[in-house]
């Protein structure tokens, strides 16, 4: 394993063993960027959020999504098989109701709030 080392004051410390520093931590400002809401450019915290607030948009980013239950957790290399397994056993009005259910779903769920 590589040990990585960071200089504080002209002293050396192995990575993690290094004293912690008091002091504020200060988060700079967001670097322009085009909003893919209206085109607009964004150059600001301040209007990101207006931008989000006057859209009724929602940030996502970081959240972790924890899987429903009674669905049973697989390894992401048997997902592939284990879905086509259920499709497979469907008839061809069970699949176009699943469809259709699922469809609603996503619409329902992209409705604003």
């Amino acid at each position: 394993m590589r040990r990585r080392y960071v200089q504080i004051r002209g002293e050396l410390y192995e990575r993690g063993t290094e004293p912690q520093v008091e002091a504020p931590m200060v988060i700079p400002d967001i670097k322009p960027y085009r909003s893919m809401i209206d085109g607009s450019i964004v150059s600001s915290r301040s209007r990101h959020r207006e931008l989000l607030q006057a859209h009724r948009c929602v940030e996502i980013g970081n959240e972790k999504i924890t899987p429903p239950q009674g669905i049973p957790d697989v390894k992401p290399e048997q997902r592939k098989e284990m879905i086509r397994a259920q499709i497979d056993a469907m008839s061809h009005a069970e699949f176009k109701n699943a469809l259709r259910r699922e469809t609603e779903r996503v619409k329902w769920n992209s409705r604003e709030r």
